[in-house]
């Protein structure tokens, strides 16, 4: 085992599954994707710790624990299509990978869809489709969604994530102000039913789009 190696299972360990993350299919895919490999080389060695980091142009790579939450949160089982808003690292995009059929991934900062198409592609996650966009419009020809993760935080939810949520889909969104937000998880009922619960207080950085906040 190399260094990585054990730094990862301690991050499954001690930051996630001690908290409560108890999906084992989200568990396994946390120990297997290299997260050291979706940071800036000169952040490598705190790659595992509980924190957030920068990844570059005012963006940041998600605390473990909230990988493994909202990953959780979708309940997937393995055969579904998943919208994720914000690819930003790439790593949600390469947990969903491992949990869910197909994925695709919205992102707004050309930089950040190069360089996560790149360690995508060099880490054997081919299958993450990325388009550079206003992630805010989501991706109506490739839903309806059985699960949409956004990984910005949003004033409201946008009216087209709801639009393209499958029945019986999850759409699991942080909603707040630029500073603080709750984790949402909406469930689409039936075609025009939605169920809302607060999963736990966070904080991400906003959601920029025609459909989020303007700049």
């Amino acid at each position: 085992m190399n260094d990585f190696t054990i730094a990862r299972r301690r991050m499954v360990d001690e930051q996630v599954a001690a908290r409560g993350i108890r999906d084992p299919r989200v568990l396994s895919a946390m120990l297997k994707v290299p997260r050291h490999k979706f940071v800036p080389e000169a952040l490598a060695s705190q790659a595992y710790t509980d924190y957030p980091l920068p990844i570059g142009e005012g963006q940041t790579i998600s605390q473990p624990y909230m990988v493994g939450l909202m990953s959780e949160a979708l309940m997937l089982a393995g055969e579904e299509t998943v919208l994720e808003v914000g690819t930003g690292s790439g790593y949600q995009a390469a947990v969903l990978a491992l949990i869910a059929d197909r994925v695709f991934s919205l992102e707004r900062i050309p930089e950040l869809a190069r360089q996560a198409r790149r360690v995508l592609d060099a880490n054997g996650y081919s299958k993450v489709n990325i388009r550079l966009t206003d992630g805010t419009y989501g991706w109506q020809e490739m839903g309806p969604f059985d699960g949409i993760l956004v990984t910005a935080g949003a004033p409201q939810i946008p009216q087209n994530y709801l639009d393209q949520l499958a029945v019986g889909g999850r759409l699991v969104i942080p909603v707040g102000d630029r500073i603080s937000q709750s984790l949402k998880r909406v469930t689409r009922t039936t075609s025009d039913q939605f169920q809302e619960e607060t999963l736990v207080g966070c904080r991400f950085v906003p959601l920029i789009g025609n459909h989020g906040w303007q700049g």
